[in-house]
Formats: structure tokens, C-alpha cells, sequence
């Protein structure tokens, strides 16, 4: 086996869910992982943890959502034990086929979102963390050969996470200290309230509150919002293509919207609840190691010289305690590129010009 895998399984299972003997871990394998899931439970047993691994496909919830009559029980008892009793859940995503749910109807899959609500809390209530192996499907939505999309996934995700830490812990300070963050590029002009909100070191360890390997952003919630944005990476939405979709907001909330490709996807994404027309997540990228727009999120969003802001729900580590953020049964990231001419600011300190920091 690929040494890579050896190295991504241990630092998935030593450095960012930091299993110790007699865990309780449920490991979802996507239908592509099976090498990093062979891996992955080799390590924990050698951890002396508990393992209950599930199978995760797009085509079995596919077929699932639409023989469905659409009429979901709320929060099935036996999957909420589940999560309840976990201590840890690792998430190894690994599609064979990126739009293996595309064609399942908006209404049902919104649906089947908001009757999970509850399994949702419980598993992020767990130390889970969620990484990616390398497919083939993945590389072709890449654009890229399958051996340079190997390269380019251990490339960010084998780091030096520590001293990757330490640099982002900058940012953190910065961000835990102001009250306003101005970001502007082309098409964008956007505010963000975050006075008394904490910042999120993401450093690809449950020990930072950071749920992704790889990771490498900082983050945090806004409390307000007010003006327009325009994301300028394309991606895929729920199986579906989203390019150049431009927000604008006023108390908080999108009051109007447009896309050049896709705008069917976030219309039903902003209609999903109450709370999916607010943002939950500011989040600045900072891993270097991500080179490269791959039309998957779990890279695209932790890329240096980028934003992304997510709709729906706020994370409770970026919450002073006792504070209920913006919640939501939706969390889609959006990202947009802060290239020549950009401005990130805080408190009107600048922070990043033309998408380097001011310390790079």
C-alpha cells in the first residue's frame, strides 16, 4: 500500500481526532476509501479503540431519497444512539462519482435535511473530524491525472500542522481582538460584525476545535452582515454546478441574489429555513499547500488568498458561551478569490493586500 495512505491514516487518527484506547469510534468510509478505511482501522486498533464503521455512498442515498415518499421521521432513534454514544466519528470521504445525487428533487433532500436536526447536533457534539482520499472521480472533477491529484492531495494534507498553528494563531489574535472586518475586491464590498465572537484556529486537530484534514483557515461567525459579495470559484452544490454568485446583504440577511450558473441551487439553499439567508462562517484560508481551484470544498476553502463565507449555521466555538448563534439545517460554503487589487481589513487595519498578509 501507498505509504501516503499509512501517513494520512495516523495523522488522521494521532494529530486530529487524538483517539486514545477505549474510544468509541464510528467510521464512515465513502465507497472510494477503501484503502485509507482499511488503514484507519488498523490504527485504531492499535489505539485499543472501539470501531463501528458504516459505508457512505452518494448512489445508495440517491436511491434511498427518491423512492422516498418524502415524509421523514424525525431524528430515527437508532442513528441518534448512535452518534450520542460515539466519542469520536472520522469521516473519510471518497466519491466515486461526484454527481451520484444530483438528480434527487430539492423538496426531498431539504426535507430529509431538516428531520435530521438532532442527529446533526449529535455528531458535532462528537471529536469528528472529516478528510478526503483521493479518487479518480475526484481528479477528473479536478481537471487533473489521477497520480497529480495524489500529489495534490497529500501535498495539503501532510503538513507540518504545527508550525502551520503557529502562523494562523496571527490571525486568530487579530480577529479575537476586532470588531469589524471589511473585505474588498472585484464585485465585493462587504462588513462583518464580530465583536465578542472567537476566532477558530483550524489547525486539522480537534485540540483547535478543527473538524477538516486537510485544514489550514482561520474562522470565525459574524454576528452582522451588510453589503455584496461576489464568489468567483466555481463549484458543486448538492451534485449541482455553481459559478459567479453574487449576495447581497442588508441587517444580516441576503436581500437579493443572481448567479451566472446555478442559481436555481442557491435559491433553494436560501429557502431552506429561517436561518439559511444568514451567514454562519467568515472563513480566511491559509494553507499554501492548496495551489489550486479542485471544485471540492473540504481543499478549495482552506486555499491561501482566499475568503469563503458559509449560509446557515454558526459553529459553537466561534460563540461566546451561553450565545446561540444562527442556526440552520444547511452550511454551504461559498468562496471568493482575494487576487490583485483586494483588501482584507479589521477595525480599517489592514490585514491582507492582494491576498498576502501583511506578515508574508
Amino acid at each position: 500500500m501507498d505509504e501516503r495512505v499509512r501517513e494520512h491514516a495516523r495523522t488522521l487518527v494521532e494529530w486530529s481526532a487524538r483517539i486514545e484506547d477505549g474510544d468509541d469510534v464510528v467510521l464512515e468510509v465513502g465507497e472510494g476509501a477503501h484503502d485509507l478505511g482499511v488503514t484507519v482501522a488498523e490504527q485504531l486498533g492499535e489505539k485499543g479503540a472501539n470501531l463501528l464503521a458504516t459505508y457512505r455512498s452518494p448512489e445508495l442515498q440517491r436511491a434511498y431519497l427518491r423512492a422516498h415518499d418524502g415524509d421523514f421521521e424525525a431524528d430515527p432513534g437508532h442513528e441518534l444512539a448512535l452518534y450520542e454514544a460515539a466519542d469520536s466519528v472520522l469521516i473519510l470521504k471518497g466519491s466515486n462519482n461526484t454527481a451520484g445525487s444530483a438528480d434527487v428533487p430539492g423538496d426531498v433532500r431539504q426535507a430529509h435535511s431538516k428531520a435530521r436536526q438532532a442527529i446533526r447536533e449529535a455528531r458535532l457534539d462528537t471529536d469528528w473530524v472529516s478528510t478526503q482520499h483521493p479518487t479518480r472521480a475526484m481528479a477528473q472533477q479536478a481537471g487533473m491525472a489521477y497520480a497529480e491529484y495524489q500529489e495534490f492531495v497529500y501535498d495539503a494534507t501532510l503538513r507540518d500542522w504545527e508550525a502551520l498553528a503557529e502562523e494562523q494563531a496571527r490571525l486568530k489574535d487579530i480577529l479575537d481582538d476586532g470588531e469589524t472586518v471589511r473585505i474588498r475586491n472585484e464585485g465585493t464590498d462587504l462588513t462583518l460584525d464580530i465583536g465578542d465572537r472567537i476566532a477558530v484556529n483550524s489547525a486539522a486537530s480537534v485540540a483547535y476545535d478543527s473538524h477538516n484534514l486537510p485544514s489550514g483557515e482561520v474562522f470565525t461567525a459574524p454576528a452582522d452582515t451588510a453589503g455584496v459579495v461576489t464568489f468567483d470559484v466555481p463549484m458543486t452544490i448538492q451534485g449541482r454546478r455553481v459559478r459567479d454568485v453574487k449576495l447581497t446583504f442588508k441587517d444580516g440577511v441576503v436581500v437579493d441574489y443572481a448567479a451566472e450558473q446555478g442559481a436555481d441551487v442557491i435559491e433553494e439553499v436560501l429557502e431552506t429555513d429561517g436561518g439559511s439567508r444568514r451567514l454562519g462562517e467568515l472563513g480566511i484560508g491559509m494553507n499554501r499547500g492548496v495551489d489550486r481551484v479542485t471544485d471540492n470544498i473540504l481543499f478549495d476553502e482552506k486555499m491561501g488568498g482566499t475568503v469563503h463565507l458559509a449560509l446557515g449555521r454558526a459553529y459553537d466555538a466561534c460563540l461566546p458561551e451561553g450565545e446561540a448563534g444562527n442556526d440552520s439545517a444547511v452550511h454551504e460554503d461559498l468562496i471568493t478569490t482575494m487576487g490583485e487589487g483586494s483588501r482584507l481589513e479589521v477595525d480599517g487595519e489592514t490585514v491582507q493586500v492582494d491576498g498576502q498578509f501583511v506578515w508574508e
